[in-house]
């Protein structure tokens, strides 16, 4: 308890405003993808997959580009104004994003709430790095990503519980981010450098375009960045793919079941419709398992070379996410999230532990930042991944109409997506499940396990010959 004493308030305050964003943002973000492509009568857009990749790949891509030049305003203007600023931001785009229908209007809307977890993200972890010592800095990054798990944990937990009432999801987000401007009173604004106070945005904004060119100085780390573009790519199914693949093709009647027999309260809330779980529901247990487990894994992979843990997560995260996507049966769906998660617990963080034992003593805050044109490169491949190509192999709407076009039926305009699925049921002389089975055995959606595996597999065995050919192991 000691060490906890060692933390002035500033460090806590911080941490308890990073659980509330992460609660706020993955309580919208895990439904996202089932908003954007979902039935209408179930409060969705039914915008199609290639759409829905495009948003959620750019989008994202950008947040997670835009924080090296937001960082910079950071320094520049203070960073509890630029707090502020990120959760007005933050607040008006969950409050206006329901208005929003049009496939322009929500990426807009998606591009400005992402300038919001942009201006948000460099600040938090600036304040946690400012705020510990060397003697305090590993628990004290340990408490950080233990709040960043446990919002991401709970965020889709209460959002969904208004799912029915889709405007409601971003409302509630909106309401959670309010609580921070209460917090923010009792932020206190560390120190800053200030020569970085003193000097121009736009000059700032030239030195770092001219660092990050200095990256094609170091073709090999340059190298690295690709491989784990890669990863990223994979990884990023779980929120752009997942949510929908189960949706629309996995049977949760079996666990749906259980819960009604044993906690009631779980089926009543989380449940879209009598006899199935909501899919988010399902794919958040990936947050719950690292919870449990991210210590006990961390302390079997701490001995382990990075680039080795590396290989070896990359490997079984690509293994457990294609395997999310090779059947109907949820149990079997549960297994392969966990299976992912080990992976991801195994090698995710080791990312940033490699480049800071690579990068040399002069650069090491250059290269760091550097960590993430991985996540924005592989935003955008997984944008593309979830988006043209689940649409050509594994959509369900885009199957059904094949299938209505092969068997020449006459289906009314106008109707929803479950509405048309139910008629086209109805014509064939088969229940909804029925039909979703014969679609599953004719068109074999499954096959998408196979992209996601090669492309994980690939940045596996890029990495695997990487750590052989380099002098760094």
């Amino acid at each position: 308890m000691s060490v906890f004493s060692k933390f002035p308030r500033t460090f806590w305050v911080a941490n308890t405003i990073e659980l509330f964003e992460r609660w706020a943002w993955y309580g919208f973000f895990m439904l996202f993808a089932n908003y954007l492509t979902g039935s209408s009568d179930m409060g969705g857009l039914e915008f199609s997959q290639s759409q829905k990749g495009l948003i959620m790949g750019i989008g994202t891509g950008i947040l997670y580009f835009l924080p090296v030049l937001t960082g910079a305003i950071a320094d520049r203007y203070g960073y509890k104004k630029i707090l502020a600023l990120a959760f007005v931001i933050y607040a008006t785009a969950f409050a206006f994003f329901p208005q929003a229908s049009s496939f322009t209007a929500v990426f807009v809307m998606y591009i400005y709430l992402a300038l919001g977890a942009a201006l948000f993200k460099p600040i938090i972890s600036a304040t946690i790095a400012k705020t510990t010592r060397p003697e305090t800095s590993s628990i004290g990054f340990g408490i950080f990503y233990m709040m960043v798990n446990i919002g991401a944990f709970f965020g889709p937990l209460v959002t969904l519980l208004f799912k029915s009432q889709s405007h409601l999801i971003f409302y509630v987000s909106c309401g959670i981010i309010l609580l921070n401007f209460i917090l923010l009173l009792f932020y206190r604004e560390p120190e800053r450098d200030e020569a970085k106070k003193e000097e121009s945005l736009l000059r700032t904004f030239g030195g770092i375009f001219r660092n990050m060119a200095s990256i094609f100085k170091d073709p090999g780390f340059l190298v690295f960045l690709l491989i784990v573009a890669g990863f990223w790519a994979m990884y990023y199914q779980l929120f752009f793919t997942l949510p929908v693949f189960i949706s629309q093709w996995v049977d949760t009647g079996v666990l749906y079941h259980f819960f009604d027999v044993n906690l009631p309260f779980v089926s009543a809330s989380y449940s879209p419709a009598p006899g199935v779980l909501d899919a988010e529901f399902i794919t958040n247990t990936d947050a719950l398992f690292i919870i449990i487990f991210q210590i006990a894994v961390s302390a079997l992979v701490m001995r382990l070379k990075p680039l080795r843990s590396m290989v070896a997560g990359f490997l079984v995260c690509s293994v457990g996410m294609s395997l999310t996507l090779a059947s109907q049966n949820v149990l079997f769906t549960v297994a392969a999230i966990f299976i992912f998660s080990l992976g991801e617990m195994a090698g995710s963080p080791k990312v940033t532990e490699y480049i800071g034992l690579i990068a040399p003593k002069d650069k090491k805050a250059l290269y760091m930042g550097y960590s993430f044109i991985p996540v924005f490169v592989g935003n955008f491949l997984a944008g593309f991944i979830s988006g043209n190509v689940y649409q050509a192999m594994s959509d369900k709407v885009a199957i059904t109409e094949k299938f209505i076009a092969e068997k020449g039926l006459l289906i009314g305009d106008g109707l929803s997506t479950n509405v048309r699925f139910e008629e086209v049921a109805r014509q064939v002389s088969l229940s909804p499940q029925e039909l979703t089975n014969l679609l599953w055995d004719t068109y074999h959606p499954s096959g998408m396990w196979v992209v996601i595996l090669s492309v994980g597999f690939a940045a596996s065995l890029c990495l695997f010959i990487y750590d052989r050919a380099s002098k760094s192991r």
